[in-house]
């Protein structure tokens, strides 16, 4: 008995052995477009180059012709920007690498970011930090490129230490003002060389370890090329250029306004700076960061604007200026001008 029952019990073993050894194992279907469980290395679905998903706010300008200040490039070794009319000379085996981002909401630009080549036998290491706060829009209180500085000097943290108080210099032939400070901790320095062209507190903003380095870059500076109204304290436009004029589009300056009309409500703040021309009417719209409903609002809505023409010994010029629209940034101590508009 007990043998027949053991003999019955290894035939089910066989048969459920055998029925699982003929059905083989399936891998889990391969997602369509990739995934932890996915065979698929190439999806299908790509991001194109160059493109963001991410709706947000952004730079824009009402045409393509009239330089803006993030406009600037690096080509054959050389920084151009045709609004700061700067031309800069890189160090011999530096180069850029990615381009900056664009302006903040309180002005601030990166215009170029600048390093040795990685693969450059012997160089020392550094970088070359080319920036642009625009004054109208400042979060730090200071009128010009030397007050930008001294608030920086007065406001380090405690980690940094103050090597040269802001000093003006000259380079290039223009004048600047020189602050340097360095951390002990990471033992890096900075050379910060800054001078105000447009109504813009341009840094040049150089690190290093080597002070060397840094001494090399800043006599490489002298090579640059500059507009004549680059000046430590002043630098308000003029020239070919339109004059920078703070809060010109308020009070008896605008003869005829009207506000946008938005489709809906956001709060973020939109500077905008403008060009008026000759005649007083707006020729030049430049977001520095508006989502695209903001924009073509605030532009339906400038068309429209009418300014006094602005004389300069007793002939009308154009002028420059900026307008924020929206809510102003929540920053203590910045001083933009705002067109209430929500």
């Amino acid at each position: 008995m007990q043998s027949r029952f053991s003999c019955y019990l290894i035939g089910i073993i066989c048969f459920a052995s055998s029925f699982v050894s003929g059905q083989k194992p399936q891998p889990p279907s391969a997602l369509s477009n990739g995934g932890d469980f996915s065979t698929v290395t190439d999806p299908l679905t790509k991001v194109p180059t160059g493109v963001i998903l991410v709706k947000g706010a952004w730079s824009s300008a009402s045409d393509t012709v009239t330089p803006i200040p993030e406009g600037g490039s690096v080509a054959n070794n050389v920084f151009n920007n045709d609004y700061f009319k700067i031309r800069y000379i890189l160090p011999q085996g530096w180069t850029q690498k990615w381009e900056g981002p664009p302006p903040s909401d309180s002005g601030r630009y990166v215009l170029a970011q600048i390093r040795p080549v990685d693969a450059h036998p012997g160089q020392k290491r550094g970088s070359v930090l080319i920036t642009a706060q625009d004054m109208f829009f400042a979060a730090q209180p200071g009128a010009n490129a030397l007050e930008l500085m001294n608030y920086a000097k007065d406001n380090l943290q405690a980690d940094y230490k103050v090597e040269e108080a802001p000093t003006r210099t000259e380079i290039a032939g223009r004048p600047f003002v020189f602050l340097a400070y360095w951390s002990p901790v990471a033992e890096l320095h900075w050379y910060v060389i800054a001078t105000q062209i447009r109504c813009h507190t341009v840094e040049f903003v150089l690190t290093s370890q080597d002070t060397k380095l840094l001494e090399s870059l800043v006599l490489d500076m002298n090579k640059m090329i500059l507009p004549a109204e680059a000046n430590a304290a002043s630098g308000t436009g003029g020239g070919n250029a339109p004059i920078c004029i703070k809060d010109y589009a308020q009070g008896k300056n605008v003869l005829a306004r009207v506000d946008p009309v938005f489709s809906e409500a956001k709060f973020n703040p939109v500077p905008v700076r403008i060009i008026v021309d000759k005649k007083g009417t707006v020729k030049h719209i430049h977001f520095l960061s508006a989502f695209p409903d903001q924009a073509k609002a605030i532009s339906d809505a400038l068309g429209q604007w009418k300014f006094k023409p602005y004389l300069r010994e007793g002939q009308p010029v154009e002028v420059e200026t900026g307008i924020m629209f929206g809510r102003e940034p929540r920053v203590p101590g910045a001083r933009a001008v705002s067109a209430a508009v929500e």
